[in-house]
């Protein structure tokens, strides 16, 4: 998480195929009238404000690492700047949403151990995490930063971040959760040129744009343009970008 690395316009570039996942996770979550509902990484949140609708007695308070996020985040909620692996709620929680953040801790799954303390008897648990890590898009990224561009990036980490959903089953039921957990592959089409570097932009990217100089930046975009070309063609209709996600819905 470290330093304010996110670019909310660039991040928004895809809202509507970003947000997909994030309602499809909200809408297996059973509670009836929580009183206290907490969306960690919560980015903008603009996503978070829409819990309103679906609670509208419960505080729906949000939560991310990033001012630039939280600065545009709308009403309808409450938001505070913590990183979540040092967030404490002030009063147990009914309802704890995670929307493609766990990706970026490594440590997650001590973290969801942690989560489940902070939740009142019968609480719920949900999160959403990309399963694509071995997609051409991740691999074409691995394959720069341990070759043309090792000398800058080498120390990028290229494992896996996520678990496959198996494991997150044994992890939560072993924790006393009811568990429902799935995966959905997205058949993204993207319009414009160069549609999938300007996806991984908001995400896969920023931590190799990090470490670069900006000086740098339009050199390295070139390579992986070009790389992605070569592996997502451009059709006449859009770009097609599949895109594996894995979903968590755990109950006490």
């Amino acid at each position: 998480m470290g330093s304010d690395i996110w670019d909310p316009e660039i991040y928004e570039r895809y809202a509507s195929e970003r947000g997909r996942p994030f309602h499809e996770l909200v809408a297996r979550v059973g509670a009836k009238s929580p009183s206290y509902v907490v969306d960690l990484g919560c980015g903008t949140g603009e996503l978070t404000a829409t819990l309103r609708h679906r609670w509208p007695e419960a505080e729906i308070h949000g939560v991310d690492s990033s001012p630039a996020m939280i600065a545009k985040a709308p009403p309808g909620a409450t938001f505070e700047v913590a990183d979540v692996r040092d967030w404490r709620p002030p009063r147990p929680v009914d309802v704890i949403v995670s929307n493609a953040l766990l990706q970026w801790v490594p440590e997650h799954l001590d973290l969801l151990r942690r989560w489940r303390d902070y939740l009142t008897e019968g609480g719920w648990l949900a999160f959403q995490v990309p399963g694509n890590f071995n997609a051409p898009s991740h691999v074409v990224l691995r394959e720069l930063c341990r070759t043309t561009w090792r000398e800058e990036l080498s120390d990028v980490p290229r494992d896996a971040p996520v678990r496959e959903p198996d494991e997150y089953v044994d992890l939560l039921a072993g924790l006393g959760f009811t568990v429902d957990a799935w995966e959905t592959t997205y058949l993204h089409v993207l319009p414009g040129e160069d549609a999938v570097l300007n996806w991984i932009k908001g995400t896969a990217l920023r931590p190799m744009l990090d470490r670069l100089p900006a000086e740098r930046h339009a050199d390295f975009l070139a390579d992986c343009a070009r790389k992605l070309r070569e592996v997502y063609p451009r059709q006449p209709y859009g770009t097609l970008f599949p895109f594996r996600r894995i979903f968590v819905v755990a109950h006490l």
